[in-house]
């Protein structure tokens, strides 16, 4: 993917948009991981070519966040180097998108609450100061339309389906909401790239992303949870155990046989 001229940053703020983009990158290849262990195991040949393609977008999108944050660090290493040679406290993903894909019905509400938001960030980020995010978000932001649209479909299915998809969608609901505050509460750099400018405000967007929620979720009859104490720290290195079992496979090749190309 070809994108604009970095944009010029004083070094401290280059550090914390290293560690941001980083951030972002670790998501998306976390979640593209999880998704592409669906591959051969959808519930029909449909959906599992569905899941196995959302997967690649994510994996596109984390490669491209690895290059930049590479650049941003400005210490040789490469996005192969990010991707397979840090352990699981140096990643800083949410803890959303390590939890296990579950069902079909517990991976649709994974995505979903990922998707509400990860849609509405790209959509401020593709209008942000630096350049390079910007034409990131821009070109990610049209693959998180769809995501979202297919993720807000099958909530409804499930949700006003049959007796048995709506116990496992309200299960999963029940075990996944605890992960979806910490998507919106800035850590602490965050909030610094925030006061600068450089990142969204997640407190403008959650007006917008509550609202979907609630279209779906009246759609699907289904109610939308409340006082729910969310689960946080994955922004900041502190992770479930599932981080560490998914490392340890999505890693092995590279480690096992380091500088490995095709």
């Amino acid at each position: 993917m070809q994108v604009a001229p970095p944009t010029t940053h004083t070094p401290e703020t280059q550090t914390q948009l290293f560690r941001y983009v980083l951030q972002l990158a670790d998501t998306s290849l976390i979640l593209a991981h999880r998704l592409s262990e669906w591959c051969g195991h959808g519930p029909i040949l449909e959906q599992d070519l569905a899941l196995a393609n959302i997967a690649l977008d994510f994996l596109g999108e984390a490669r491209s966040y690895y290059q930049y944050a590479a650049e941003l660090e400005g210490q040789g290493r490469t996005e192969d180097d990010l991707a397979y040679l840090r352990s699981a406290v140096e990643y800083r993903n949410p803890l959303l998108v390590e939890q296990p894909n579950g069902d079909f019905a517990a991976t649709i509400v994974r995505q979903f609450i990922y998707d509400t938001f990860h849609y509405h960030l790209l959509q401020q980020l593709q209008a942000g100061p630096d350049t390079q995010l910007a034409a990131i978000a821009e070109k990610s932001v049209k693959e998180a339309a769809y995501h979202l649209k297919w993720s807000s479909e099958w909530i409804i299915r499930l949700g006003d389906g049959t007796e048995e998809s709506r116990r496992r969608v309200e299960q999963a609901i029940a075990s996944l909401w605890r992960y979806a505050g910490e998507l919106t509460t800035p850590n602490a750099t965050e909030k610094e790239l925030q006061a600068a400018g450089l990142v969204p405000d997640y407190a403008a967007m959650l007006p917008q992303m509550e609202a979907h929620v609630a279209r779906v979720f009246e759609e699907a009859t289904l109610p939308v949870p409340q006082g729910v104490f969310m689960q946080k720290g994955g922004k900041d290195g502190r992770h479930t155990e599932h981080l560490g079992y998914l490392l340890t496979e999505l890693q092995y090749m590279q480690r096992t046989y380091p500088g490995l190309t095709w």
